[in-house]
């Protein structure tokens, strides 16, 4: 099963949106089925067969999420960061300003679905493949 340390490795190769269809590949090769990663402070838990899970630790100090969630804002700017004009700690401050929590992929579906603090579903995409 995959280790952290995989998961780690293959992330370090992204440098903006336009990088994650491959970070998606690269570990659903590795046996990753699914996965929730938290805006708060970066925590992400990724889960494989056979209740299989391997936590990632929080990555910087918390942040504030907003308590209401700007759809439409967060999705313009989600197009910026997909399409390589922001990094990742941008986007992170980003979706907590406009009240995303985390975010979950399913492999299974190829998609990613964001929700507010409430658990509503707020936006869900098809990742390229």
């Amino acid at each position: 099963m995959f280790t952290v340390e995989q998961i780690k490795t293959a992330h370090s190769k992204v440098k903006s949106g336009a990088d994650f269809p491959s970070y998606i590949k690269e570990i659903k090769s590795l046996g990753v089925t699914h996965y929730e990663a938290y805006v708060t402070d970066g925590h992400i838990n990724y889960h494989g067969a056979n209740d299989y899970t391997a936590k990632v630790p929080a990555k910087y100090e918390p942040l504030v999420i907003a308590d209401t969630a700007k759809s439409e804002e967060f999705k313009a700017e989600l197009i910026a960061h997909q399409q390589g004009k922001t990094d990742f700690l941008t986007f992170i401050k980003m979706c907590a300003v406009f009240g995303i929590e985390k975010w979950a992929i399913c492999m299974d579906k190829m998609t990613c679905s964001y929700y507010d603090k409430t658990g509503n579903e707020i936006l869900v995409e098809e990742i390229p493949q």
